[in-house]
C-alpha cells in the first residue's frame, strides 16, 4: 500500500515459509517366519512323534494324542498372513486418519497484516483468541505494539515488528536501546522472527529517508546481533512493486534506473544477512487503472488462458506470480540469484468509492480465497515451482480511521466485530481465547500408534 498506510499483510513469514501439518509415518513391524516342519519355538509341534498303536486313530502327523488335530500348516500360515494383514491395514487406516485430523488443525499457511489504525477494534487478547480459533500462526505488525506482543505470549504466533523512524534508526545506539527496549523484552515469550525497517521508502519523493534507509537496516541489525537475537530475529523492508520499471514480460524485470543507487547496496546487505525481499504486491491497482485492458480472471486467479513470456515461454495464470518473477530477475539483473522474494501484503478491498472499479465484496473473496487455496498447495511461481510463494495477506480488520479513498478502510477480511466480511471458510472464527497444548495434542497420535504397534505385535506373538 501506499506509504501513507500503517499496517497490516496476512500470508507468509518472514524467517520461514509456511508451516506445513504433521505427518505421521507408521513404524513396520517385521513379519515372523511362518510354521517350520522342525525345530518350531513351540517345542517342535510339527515333528513327527514315532506311534505306539498298532492301529492308532488318524489325525494329522505331529499331533498330540487326546487333542483336536491341528490346521494343515500351509493353511496355519495364510491365517496368520491374513490377520497379520488385517490388523496392518487397521493400523495404517487409524495412521492415515489422524493425519487428516492433523491437517484439519494444523496452521494455516499464510501471514495476515494486522494494522490497528481504528478506534473501533477489539482488545490484543480478544485477537489473540481470533486467530487461534483459525490457527492462522503469522502476524505482521506496522509498529512494536507491546499489548499484542504480550497479549501473544505463548501462543507460539511468530510475529513481525516495524519501525519508520529512519533517521532515528540510522544511529547505533538509538537502534539498540530500540531494539533492548520493544524486540529483546518479549523473547522467547513471543516469537519475533523479522523486524521491517521502514515502509516502501524507495517508492516515495523523501530522498534523504531513502539514504537513511540501509544505514537504518544496518544499525538494527548489528544491534540484533550484539544483544545475541541474531538467530531468532531477521531484519529487511518492504518495498512497493512500484520500484520496479518493467514488469512484462516477468523475464525483463527491472528496477527503475534512478533507485539503482540505494537498491544494489540493499540487495548486497539481504544477500550477506540472508533476510528475504520483501514486496507489498496489488493487482487490484492494476485492474483499477486498466479496467479495459487487465483480465479481471488473471488478477482473481480464476481460470482463463494465461500470459505467456516469450524469453521463456513460462505462462502465468495471474499477475502476482508474473510480479514476483519480475522481482527475481530484476535482482537477478544486478547480480544476485541468493535472494528469497516474499509477499509482505497482497490483498483486495471489499468496498470502494465510484471510480474504484472491481472494489467488491465479490472480488475480494475471489482473490483472497483463490489466493490461501493455492498457498495451502505448496504452489510456486512458473520460474520458481520449488519454491511456495510466502504471502501476508492485507489486511486482519477494515480500519476506519485510515485515510485516503474509500478502499483504503475496506480491505479487512472482518468488521471490528469479529464477523468475516465475506465468506471465506472462517466459520469457527471467534473472539474467545482458546488456548491449546500442543505438545499434548502432538502426543496424542503418537501414544495412539504406539498403542496399536504394541497390540499387532502381541497379537503376532500368539499368532505364531
Amino acid at each position: 500500500m501506499a506509504s501513507t498506510r500503517i499496517c497490516m499483510a496476512a500470508l507468509g513469514s518472514l524467517g520461514s515459509g509456511c508451516r506445513p501439518g504433521r505427518y505421521y509415518k507408521s513404524a513396520g513391524v517385521a513379519a515372523r517366519p511362518g510354521p517350520r516342519q522342525e525345530g518350531n519355538a513351540r517345542g517342535s509341534l510339527m515333528r513327527p512323534r514315532p506311534c505306539r498303536l498298532a492301529a492308532p486313530t488318524p489325525r494329522h502327523e505331529g499331533a498330540r494324542p487326546g487333542r483336536r488335530a491341528m490346521a494343515r500348516p500351509e493353511l496355519r500360515t495364510v491365517s496368520v498372513t491374513a490377520a497379520l494383514s488385517l490388523l496392518l491395514l487397521l493400523l495404517l487406516l487409524s495412521v492415515a486418519a489422524m493425519d487428516v485430523a492433523s491437517a484439519a488443525t494444523a496452521p494455516l499457511k499464510f501471514g495476515i497484516n494486522y494494522g490497528q489504525i481504528a478506534n473501533n477494534l477489539p482488545h490484543p487478547t480478544q485477537v489473540s483468541g481470533l486467530l487461534r480459533s483459525l490457527n492462522v500462526n503469522r502476524v505482521k505488525l506496522y509498529d512494536a505494539d507491546p499489548a499484542v506482543l504480550t497479549a501473544f505470549a505463548g501462543t507460539g504466533v511468530e510475529f513481525i515488528v516495524s519501525n519508520e523512524d529512519l533517521r532515528n534508526l540510522s544511529d547505533a545506539r538509538s537502534a539498540r536501546a530500540w531494539v533492548a527496549q520493544h524486540v529483546q523484552p518479549f523473547l522467547p515469550a513471543t516469537r519475533i522472527t523479522c523486524i521491517i525497517v521502514g515502509n516502501e521508502v524507495l517508492s516515495g519523493q523523501d530522498t534523504a529517508a531513502m539514504q537513511s534507509l540501509l544505514p537504518a537496516m544496518q544499525a538494527v541489525y548489528q544491534a540484533v546481533q550484539g544483544l545475541g537475537l541474531a538467530e531468532q530475529v531477521n531484519v529487511s523492508t518492504a518495498h512497493s512493486v512500484n520500484v520496479l520499471a518493467t514488469s512484462y514480460p516477468p523475464s525483463s524485470g527491472a528496477f527503475r534506473e534512478d533507485l539503482g543507487q540505494y537498491i544494489q547496496p540493499i540487495l548486497n546487505f539481504h544477500a550477506e544477512v540472508g533476510s528475504p525481499f520483501l514486496i507489498n504486491a496489488y493487482p487490484f491497482f492494476a485492474y483499477k487503472a486498466s479496467p479495459g485492458s487487465v483480465s479481471l480472471p488473471y488478477v482473481l486467479f480464476e481460470p482463463n488462458p494465461g500470459v505467456v513470456d516469450p524469453n521463456t515461454n513460462l505462462t502465468y495464470d495471474n499477475m502476482l506470480y508474473a510480479q514476483i518473477d519480475a522481482v527475481y530477475a530484476a535482482m537477478k539483473a544486478m547480480g544476485h540469484t541468493d535472494i528469497t522474494v516474499r509477499i509482505s501484503e497482497t490483498g483486495w478491498p471489499s468496498k470502494g468509492d465510484a471510480d474504484e472499479v472491481g472494489a467488491t465484496v465479490a472480488n475480494a473473496a475471489a482473490y483472497n480465497g483463490n489466493l490461501m487455496k493455492r498457498i495451502a498447495m505448496g504452489q510456486g511461481t512458473p520460474l520458481k515451482p520449488d519454491v511456495p510463494v510466502d504471502v501476508f495477506v492485507f489486511a486482519l480488520f477494515n480500519e476506519d480511521m485510515k485515510p485516503g479513498p474509500t478502499s483504503e478502510r475496506n480491505y479487512g477480511l472482518f468488521y471490528p466485530n469479529g464477523t468475516p466480511v465475506y465468506n471465506l471458510g472462517f466459520n469457527r472464527a471467534s473472539f474467545s481465547p482458546t488456548p491449546t497444548d500442543s505438545s499434548a495434542s502432538s502426543s496424542k497420535p503418537a501414544a495412539a500408534i504406539a498403542f496399536l504397534m504394541a497390540v499387532v505385535v502381541l497379537l503376532a506373538g500368539f499368532f505364531l
